[in-house]
């Protein structure tokens, strides 16, 4: 069950937006300082944090959802749930001036005078990083830019296994946002907060990177969070998990369960998984109350 603080919130998505503004703008987190493209062999990427009213239960009306995009098999890290966007190109310099307009995403959000009056050196990098993202949602599922209101940056991560630093943007769209999926998106997927902020759908990940028909090797736990949707159960974890993990303790207070005594779940990455053709995901119940992904 989520926080009886929280409920309201929830339920009055004006309150919530401020909530999330002011939590996001008041102390901007520190932007990636990749954004010009690239230091050394470590690439600078913009992804969108995207929130947006949704019905998944029935017996719910619209609430507030996490939009994100569960990736095809035609491109890297196949099956996994992520955030729209991707790596900065040459191009997005010029569409990063639009954004520095007042009647963009950027240049009405509350705090743009005030974070470019600090800062213009700043102010240009992020008028950048949301080119980025608001280019690459464009192609992947059609998100019209004029549509999103930005409500501020949250803090960069580090991919553990490509040589990659991507910074996630928060904002929100209206329900009547029509989506569509180009060929790098399986699917669009819809997790309401109220979900994200219950202790009981967190659990762990074993990840095998050993390949198939070699010795057992390297394992490692990774904390995760399990979506149980209209078309099965998947996990979220990885670069996304941290970021959401990220915005729920900024906005909401909100403190991880931990590993200890929580759902197991393993799953295999093989070489596969690094260049972009399928990832095995066969679930199995055991005793344990471990599952194989």
């Amino acid at each position: 069950m989520i926080d009886i603080k929280h409920q309201g919130l929830l339920k009055n998505p004006t309150a919530l937006i401020d909530r999330i503004e002011g939590r996001l703008g008041h102390y901007p987190a520190e932007l990636t300082n990749t954004a010009q493209g690239s230091v050394g062999r470590v690439k600078g990427s913009a992804v969108l944090f995207l929130l947006t009213p949704c019905r998944v239960d029935r017996n719910i009306g619209f609430e507030p959802c996490l939009l994100l995009n569960k990736r095809s098999q035609q491109v890297l890290q196949p099956g996994d749930l992520c955030c729209p966007g991707g790596g900065v190109e040459p191009r997005d310099r010029w569409l990063s001036q639009l954004l520095r307009l007042p009647f963009s995403p950027l240049g009405k959000w509350t705090y743009w005078r005030r974070f470019k009056a600090g800062d213009f050196k700043r102010a240009k990098q992020l008028a950048l990083l949301m080119a980025t993202g608001l280019r690459e949602a464009w192609e992947e599922m059609r998100l019209n830019p004029l549509k999103v209101r930005f409500l501020g940056p949250l803090a960069a991560q580090r991919l553990i296994m490509f040589d990659r630093v991507i910074q996630p943007l928060a904002g929100w769209i209206p329900k009547s946002q029509n989506l569509s999926s180009n060929g790098e998106v399986d699917r669009i997927v819809h997790i309401p907060l109220r979900r994200l902020l219950d202790h009981h759908n967190y659990g762990r990940y074993r990840l095998d990177m050993t390949r198939r028909g070699e010795t057992p090797g390297y394992k490692q736990d990774f904390p995760c969070f399990i979506h149980r949707g209209r078309r099965g159960q998947e996990l979220l974890w990885g670069a996304t998990f941290r970021i959401t993990l990220d915005f729920l303790t900024q906005v909401f207070d909100f403190e991880h369960p931990g590993l200890n005594g929580a759902p197991l779940y393993v799953g295999r990455l093989g070489k596969s998984y690094l260049k972009g053709s399928s990832l095995s995901r066969n679930p199995v119940s055991h005793k344990d109350h471990s599952e194989h992904f």
